[in-house]
């Protein structure tokens, strides 16, 4: 299907790329952002593990969105499930190593998405795609891994000033005042650090406890994330970039990349493989949660439309706007939950780590 135009007016605001999120990868995490177009390549459509057939093959991102019409539930059924099964690690799930600048080699990895909100408003969303989403150990069991990882970071601005970040993880995530977070020695560009494995992004390095929503405990317990400043990798450098429209739902491509594809932001159903059944021998049960789920959405699902700076979810009721990065607790609070850390320690550094097929690897 044929791009949708963008006129000549249409450019992304500079204030939008001055204040662009720098993101610092775990050291060791062998997944690192992804091609979306080296995604389509390895993938094939299927609805309930079928393969269903393609109007138009092959799919690019020029034309993704014809699986809208594909089954009975205007594409929202459709899985780009993967071609070679991804417990052998195919090489293509590790995604591409940033460069000394940061750059991930001419390959676009990230989505650039503005927001004209109205009353001097706008949201921009940074959205960082990984091939591979590796869930983490919990009692010793691997737990919630997944092809196909979509993170984002939304910066609103007001009058062309940077006011709040939210930081995704998880299904969830949270939100900071502009002035709480880290920035380059620029002191314009906010800095994210994206958890091994699970990429879900952080203001800050270490340990980070994410067993109940909304509350950082102050020591980990159950479910952890790890992030250090690994490879700095620059969305700048390997962005498409779009304006987008609540009111139509329509998206535009945009300066600097006014010939960016858009069909492929309009493909309504998972990026990735269909949670596997019980009787698949690649799936693992915990007291219901699976080694292996689905596939998640695309961009177009990131709630782009939003009031708040975060989406309304189970969990936003609890959210709120922090002033400060450090909301864990201190003092006795923490000796307590640090007394308690005999649950595991999630992707911790005391953790070991496998691959998909289950290799250890650290």
């Amino acid at each position: 299907m044929a791009n949708q135009t963008t006129s000549a007016d249409k450019a992304v605001p500079q204030y939008v790329l001055d204040h662009a999120p720098l993101v610092y990868l775990f050291s060791t995490d062998p997944y690192r952002p992804s091609s979306f177009a080296a995604t389509l390549a390895n993938t094939r459509p299927q609805i309930g593990f079928k393969d269903v057939s393609v109007p138009a093959s092959p799919l690019t991102l020029d034309n993704l969105d014809q699986l809208n019409s594909v089954g009975a539930k205007g594409g929202e059924d459709v899985y780009l499930a993967s071609i070679v099964d991804v417990t052998t690690s195919p090489a293509w799930l590790n995604g591409i190593q940033p460069d000394a600048n940061g750059g991930t080699g001419g390959k676009t990895t990230c989505a650039i998405i503005v927001v004209d909100k109205g009353k001097d408003a706008v949201d921009a969303f940074y959205i960082y795609f990984w091939a591979f989403n590796w869930g983490g150990v919990v009692l010793g069991n691997q737990l919630g891994d997944h092809f196909g990882d979509w993170e984002h970071n939304m910066i609103r601005f007001v009058n062309g000033q940077p006011t709040a970040i939210w930081y995704s993880s998880h299904a969830n995530g949270a939100a900071y005042t502009f002035s709480a977070v880290q920035k380059d020695a620029s002191g314009k560009r906010p800095i994210a650090y994206a958890a091994n494995g699970s990429h879900a992004l952080y203001p800050t390095p270490g340990l980070h406890d994410h067993t109940i929503p909304n509350l950082p405990l102050p020591a980990p317990l159950l479910l952890v994330d790890d992030t250090d400043a690994g490879p700095r990798y620059d969305p700048l450098l390997s962005a498409y970039f779009y304006s987008y429209t609540p009111s139509s739902s329509s998206f535009a491509a945009a300066a600097p990349t006014p010939d960016a594809p858009t069909a492929w932001l309009r493909y309504k159903g998972r990026w990735g493989d269909e949670e596997y059944p019980a009787s698949d021998r690649r799936q693992k049960n915990l007291f219901g949660n699976k080694k292996f789920v689905g596939g998640p959405t695309g961009p177009a699902d990131k709630q782009l439309g939003r009031k708040e700076v975060w989406p309304e979810n189970a969990w936003s009721a609890g959210q709120r706007l922090r002033e400060r990065v450090d909301d864990g607790g201190k003092g006795k609070v923490k000796e307590w939950f640090e007394k308690l850390n005999c649950f595991g320690k999630g992707k911790g550094k005391a953790v070991t780590r496998v691959k998909v097929s289950g290799e250890v690897v650290g």
